[in-house]
C-alpha cells in the first residue's frame, strides 16, 4: 500500500483508493473496504492535523487482515505530528 500525506489545519481526514492492477470492480471495492476497516483500527496512529490517501495494490486481498493492519500502522506512525 501507499500512503501520502499533508499537513493541514484541519482534523484528521482519510481517502481511500485503489489500483486498476485489482481487477474487476468487485475485487477493487472489497480492497477499500479492508483498507477503510484496518483504517478505522489503527486511525489513532496518524496525527491529528492531517490528510491521507490510503492507495491499495493487489497485496490488499491476498494479505491477512492482521497483516494489513500492521502495514497501516507502522506507515501511520512515520507521520511526524502530535497524537491525540
Amino acid at each position: 500500500m501507499i500512503v501520502l500525506w499533508r499537513a493541514t489545519a484541519e482534523p484528521r481526514r482519510a481517502g481511500f483508493a485503489v489500483s486498476r492492477q485489482v481487477r474487476g470492480a468487485v475485487q477493487r471495492n472489497r480492497a477499500r473496504r479492508r483498507l477503510r476497516e484496518a483504517y478505522r483500527a489503527m486511525r489513532d496512529a496518524a496525527p491529528t492535523h492531517t490528510a491521507l490517501v490510503i492507495i491499495g495494490r493487489p497485496a490488499a486481498l491476498r494479505q491477512p487482515f492482521t497483516a494489513l493492519v500492521d502495514e497501516l500502522h507502522d506507515a501511520l506512525t512515520t507521520i511526524p505530528g502530535p497524537r491525540a
